[in-house]
């Protein structure tokens, strides 16, 4: 059975090769992975001045550009291309926001939470069968209120979130980007994921 990271590695080749049909399907994957890749990183006040559909359109176009000049080694590769792209796009509108408006500062933040963003496949899937924010990550159901769930997170937790649940790195691979252990980031990420549970539960 071919897995997503196989599939990817097949349509990137594809698209590389000028394959329209392989550039939208590809895309037709990665095109809500993105979304949510803006959505989560940008703070609330960050979501009320810029339109995140934007972001996505022109994180996709950015990479659509940039195709040529990616090269695919390991399974992963091309959703941190994504988050790279889309955390350049969130900073670069940040700035411009800053230079619109002097004390924008005092306002809008731009979450620093790593060199990436990242993400999660989005498949076929059945219905809901519960409303925990785990699932919903998988599911992509009641996106707003997690939204304003994570809004709640200290930075560290939701940090831990994202690179765990969003950009589904290893325990390992975080561990290196963060300079913590395998063990404390499975327990920092434990730690995280039951305080957005439970603050998910009150909204």
């Amino acid at each position: 059975m071919c897995t997503i990271g196989q599939k990817t590695k097949h349509l990137v080749v594809q698209a590389k090769e000028g394959d329209p049909s392989a550039i939208n399907q590809l895309y037709s994957i990665y095109a809500e992975r993105v979304r949510w890749m803006v959505r989560f990183r940008m703070s609330k006040e960050l979501r009320s001045k810029l339109e995140s559909m934007d972001l996505v359109q022109n994180t996709l176009i950015r990479s659509l550009n940039g195709l040529g000049n990616f090269n695919y080694k390991n399974e992963g590769d091309f959703v941190r291309w994504l988050s790279k792209i889309a955390e350049n796009e969130l900073r670069g509108n940040l700035k411009k926001l800053h230079a619109e408006k002097r004390d924008v500062r005092k306002e809008v933040q731009l979450d620093n939470f790593g060199s990436a963003i990242e993400s999660e496949y989005i498949g076929s899937h059945g219905p809901i069968q519960t409303t925990t924010p785990s699932v919903i990550l998988s599911e992509k159901e009641d996106l707003g209120k997690l939204e304003k769930a994570i809004d709640q997170l200290k930075p560290e937790y939701r940090e831990i979130i994202i690179l765990t649940k969003i950009e589904e790195l290893s325990y390992q691979e975080i561990g290196q980007r963060l300079g913590k252990s395998s063990d404390a980031v499975r327990m920092l990420a434990t730690r995280a994921m039951a305080e957005l549970t439970t603050i998910f539960g009150k909204i």
